[in-house]
């Protein structure tokens, strides 16, 4: 069963609103912006794996908590089209392990470009900055994905109303999973 016009408008809303809250949330422990961060709402990206419709809530929730960067203009549009590529990518992958593997490599490359050409531009120094701020944002981008991101993999499909909205294979409810 696919989701109906209104309920995809009404999904989007509430996962753009669930990211930018996320970010904001992980914003007020100085986790959501820099090389080294935590995003919370980073685990979300994972959601077109479950959800392939979902891109468009995602890149919104991005753009909106990004509008509170310190980084300003930048960052609201390589880091909002960072988390698009990402979602992007992720709906298209058929692997529940390599769901997570989009945003990590998107975010490590742009988000660690961006952050290296803000603190020295697109001199000698930057492939030296690019190869530090891509392994740190790689790495927190990582520790959410796989463990927050999994976390929402191996739940959501146990939800018995939310499994008629993903694809064939993901929709299948685990062994012993109650109903919800």
């Amino acid at each position: 069963m696919q989701l109906s016009k209104t309920q995809r408008l009404v999904l989007n809303g509430v996962i753009a609103a669930t990211y930018a809250a996320l970010t904001l949330a992980a914003s007020a422990l100085n986790l959501a912006y820099g090389p080294v961060q935590f995003r919370f709402s980073e685990a979300l990206t994972i959601l077109p794996f479950l959800f392939p419709g979902t891109w468009p809530g995602l890149f919104i929730g991005c753009l909106v908590a990004n509008l509170l960067s310190p980084y300003g203009l930048v960052d609201i549009v390589c880091g909002s089209l960072a988390t698009l590529l990402a979602a992007l990518w992720t709906a298209k992958v058929k692997n529940k392990w390599i769901a997570p593997l989009p945003p990590v490599i998107c975010n490590m490359v742009i988000i660690g470009a961006m952050i290296a050409w803000y603190e020295v531009g697109f001199t000698a120094k930057f492939p030296g900055v690019f190869a530090v701020n891509a392994l740190w944002v790689g790495l927190g981008e990582a520790l959410v994905c796989y463990i927050l991101g999994m976390l929402l993999i191996r739940e959501l499909p146990k939800v018995s109303y939310l499994r008629k909205f993903m694809p064939e294979g993901v929709a299948a409810p685990a062994r012993n999973a109650g109903t919800i």
